[in-house]
């Protein structure tokens, strides 16, 4: 591979074609079902759909078929075949993920951004989904293109750009399984959702943290009274509920008090949260935008992210039942309700952790009040298999040709249910996690921006890492390709994880 032709063709593709096309996406306010529970009759969806497949069709990939599937009732999905190409082999498999849904619109935007309002200012991007996950399809695409402009070999590819990860992919395993033959068994995953330390070197994910959550209500009355007739003999539904909460959480360190909720931490993850501290140092919190005079839960820096890497963390993202202050009377509420988003570590189980928290708040409710645990998620995580000599070379070569510094490699706090999906159902391939979700970037926040020479460099290492992947399954190396699968074939088990 000549790195600087890959460099020079990718920086073109991006600047030419690709973020005039991510310009048009962001426009679309294509909010995931959780957020938009009518958001097949408006028709902002399907538009970004069409906007995406119909820019991979105009692509010049020689065999090239892009389909869009919508099954009955379910998010449609982008499934697009690639043949191997130039002496790579088609019964290897790549197969590269990514998704088009977005988060809400969120408040507090700056007076001249907003989440459908794509903003371009020096290298950012700004608005909703260019950068969680909008670029996935083009990046995955200008990659393997990086290949052909060399004819440089590759495997079989497979592309995945799915509509309702921002929900929790509940419609992909049905996408996974109808199209389990046309996909094959990948040796190599390449996900493109995830984030980076710094934008400096390429950055890994080595795990992702599960999720349990949903509408916690306390209920107390029928009605509403007044407070100075009540208060004092009807207890507070708020009080209650902050009660309920200290059954699971220390108020004063944040530490979860269920130890079913806590996993060991394996000793590789130590060390790598340590190297990652050490690279970072206070960008671990500064990238945040606190208050002045704010400080983070800890002092000790690869503490701060096992803390969000592999501890389990609660927050409180919404309240129901509590008027505005330009509304609120004097009466005393009949009830309280908070939407409760707890992050797991990467090894605990997701429904059961689920049935510790409806358990927890739920028995010998105090004083007696009607409390209800309305579940909405409940996801395992994701701890990556040890990576095979052959990747972690690739990537490390990948990131010193495109970005002059070694990679690094690091937990993310989020969830990704594809990964545990995929990792179940073909336990032989291998995983690159990667993305460009770095500092300040603020994912599902205000003044989201996509970091466009992130966006080109990691283009570039997928394309390095792919036709890595070519010379390691020549080799033998890519375990848990179609060749040392158990049925011989790339049509094997078929069921959905």
């Amino acid at each position: 591979m000549d790195a600087s032709k890959v460099d020079r063709f990718v920086a073109g593709k991006w600047d030419d074609d690709i973020v005039p096309q991510l310009v048009e996406y962001i426009r679309i306010p294509n909010k995931s079902p959780m957020f938009d529970a009518d958001w097949k009759a408006h028709g902002y969806m399907d538009q970004a759909v069409e906007l995406m497949a119909g820019w991979a069709r105009r692509q010049d990939i020689p065999g090239m078929q892009v389909d869009v599937i919508e099954l009955e009732g379910r998010t449609p999905l982008i499934f697009i075949e690639i043949p191997a190409a130039h002496g790579g082999r088609d019964d290897d498999c790549v197969l590269l993920y990514g998704h088009l849904d977005k988060q809400p619109e969120m408040t507090g935007w700056d007076d001249d951004l907003g989440p459908w309002k794509p903003v371009l200012r020096g290298d950012r991007l700004y608005g909703r989904g260019g950068a969680d996950d909008g670029y996935a399809i083009y990046g995955s695409l200008a990659a393997i293109m990086a290949l052909h402009e060399q004819q440089l070999p590759h495997a079989r590819c497979v592309v995945l750009i799915e509509a309702c990860e921002e929900s929790g992919s509940y419609d992909l395993p049905a996408y996974v399984d109808h199209l389990a033959e046309r996909i094959g068994k990948p040796s190599l995953v390449v996900c493109l959702d995830s984030g980076c330390g710094n934008y400096d070197q390429l950055w890994c994910t080595t795990s992702l943290r599960g999720l349990a959550g949903g509408n916690l209500t306390v209920k107390v009355l029928d009605e509403g009274v007044h407070s100075g007739d009540a208060s004092g003999v009807v207890p507070s539904s708020f009080r209650l509920l902050r009660q309920l909460l200290s059954r699971i959480e220390d108020e004063d360190t944040g530490r979860i008090l269920l130890e079913g909720l806590h996993a060991e931490i394996p000793g590789e993850r130590r060390e790598q949260a340590q190297r990652a501290s050490d690279v970072l140092g206070d960008e671990i919190y500064s990238k945040f935008p606190l208050l002045s005079g704010m400080r983070p839960m800890n002092d000790d820096l690869a503490e701060l992210v096992l803390n969000r890497t592999w501890r389990p963390a609660l927050s409180v993202t919404g309240v129901g039942g509590i008027p505005s202050l330009d509304s609120a009377g004097n009466v005393l509420r009949p009830h309280t309700a908070v939407k409760l988003s707890l992050r797991l570590p990467p090894t605990v189980d997701g429904k059961r952790a689920g049935e510790l928290l409806q358990r927890a708040l739920t028995q010998s409710p105090p004083n007696g009040a009607q409390v209800t645990l309305e579940l909405e998620k409940a996801a395992t995580g994701w701890n990556a298999p040890a990576l095979s000599p052959w990747l972690e070379t690739a990537i490390n070569d990948a990131s010193e040709a495109f970005f002059g510094r070694p990679a690094m490699y690091m937990g993310e706090g989020g969830s990704i249910p594809f990964m545990g999906m995929l990792g179940e159902k073909f336990p032989g391939a291998q995983f690159m996690i990667t993305g460009v979700l770095g500092p300040h970037s603020n994912a599902h926040g205000p003044n989201e921006f996509l970091h466009i020479p992130m966006g080109k460099r990691v283009t570039a290492c997928v394309a390095r890492v792919i036709t890595e992947h070519h010379q390691a399954s020549l080799r033998g190396e890519t375990t848990g390709s179609a060749v040392a699968a158990d049925s011989g074939s790339r049509h094997g088990d078929h069921g959905c994880c």
